[in-house]
């Protein structure tokens, strides 16, 4: 307290380190008020991309072909129970884009690999059975009950040849999903125990890879497809094309048909040959009467009209000669049925 008199004290003047300090304390506190910036949002699911693996199916294209991949193995069900006469139930497990070296890595060694083509599509495809159901099924097909052993030997030469009859109804039924795009025509190759040793293709080629789980009984296999994706990515889009689009295509004018090619598979094939007449009925009694030296009179209006059979089916009719020494018939035109 001030006496009389006295002057009241007055504040004296402030250092430059005290007003420094004032202004760090009022600038902590208003950091303590303001709100902390929000961190930023972590990206869930992200994954480095891997150039050696790449994906080459957009969304569109993977769900088309499932859904058309996941017929083939619903229908290939049925015909692998009603040609082994056993009960199979086939599931689409996997359907990726893969480099070819990769797709080599996941054969089971030993295995049963088959090599083959789609004409005229470019590339090797291969088709691999898991040991144990490839045994199975040559099990099966040798009459017995369908089981394999725990430890499955290489199979023999006849085994393999048995076990390709299943490879080409597998192959077969493929094809056939594709019939409405393109006409396809596969030829084996060749088969192998271990793809050690076996060239598709460089390493870097991008396969298509079919991942299919099949149940028999209490055993579960693996069949594994690769194709080529370069050449399957036509027909690919094709599959994929919208309602829309082929109305909105511009209309063409329909392509002559091409006309058939002979199959040299049938060069071997034999087929009955007969000719005959028609027009000459007989009773079972005036049959049962003939005996050598007999004539049987014939229409001579029917008698120039022979019929040609292919096996059991009339394709041609003609006028009987002779050629050589020998009874022919010219012919003269086709039966149309």
């Amino acid at each position: 307290m001030n006496s009389p008199g006295e002057t009241p004290n007055q504040p004296g003047p402030f250092a430059t380190s005290d007003v420094e300090n004032l202004l760090d304390s009022v600038a902590k506190m208003e950091q303590e008020k303001a709100p902390s910036p929000a961190a930023p949002p972590e990206m869930d699911g992200v994954q480095p991309c891997d150039f050696r693996n790449p994906s080459l199916l957009s969304p569109r294209k993977n769900r088309k072909l499932r859904l058309h991949e996941e017929e083939f193995a619903r229908n290939l069900a049925s015909r692998l129970s009603s040609h082994l006469r056993l009960e199979f139930a086939v599931e689409l497990t996997g359907l990726r884009t893969i480099t070819c070296q990769k797709f080599a890595e996941s054969w089971a060694n030993p295995t049963h690999l088959t090599l083959f083509k789609l004409e005229p599509l470019r590339g090797i495809c291969a088709l691999e059975i898991s040991p144990q159901l490839g045994a199975i099924m040559v099990d099966r097909l040798m009459g017995g009950p369908g089981h394999a052993a725990e430890v499955v030997q290489e199979m023999s030469e006849i085994e393999m040849a048995l076990l390709e009859q299943t490879v080409q109804l597998l192959i077969e039924e493929w094809r056939a999903q594709w019939l409405r795009i393109k006409e396809l025509k596969p030829a084996i190759l060749g088969c192998e125990t271990s793809g050690q040793f076996v060239h598709l293709a460089s390493s870097e080629t991008v396969m298509l890879v079919l991942s299919l789980s099949v149940i028999v009984g209490d055993h579960t296999g693996r069949i594994q497809i690769g194709f080529p994706f370069a050449a399957l990515e036509p027909l690919i889009d094709q599959l994929t094309q919208s309602a829309m689009d082929i109305a909105s295509a511009p209309k063409s004018a329909p392509a002559a048909s091409a006309p058939n090619k002979w199959n040299p598979i049938f060069d071997e094939v034999s087929v009955p040959v007969s000719a005959e007449w028609e027009g000459l009925e007989m009773t079972a009694r005036e049959v049962l009467a003939l005996k050598i030296g007999d004539v049987v009179p014939l229409n001579p209006q029917r008698a120039h009209l022979v019929n040609v059979r292919l096996a059991e089916l009339a394709k041609f009719q003609g006028r009987p000669g002779a050629v050589a020494g020998h009874w022919a018939v010219e012919l003269t035109h086709a039966i149309k049925h």
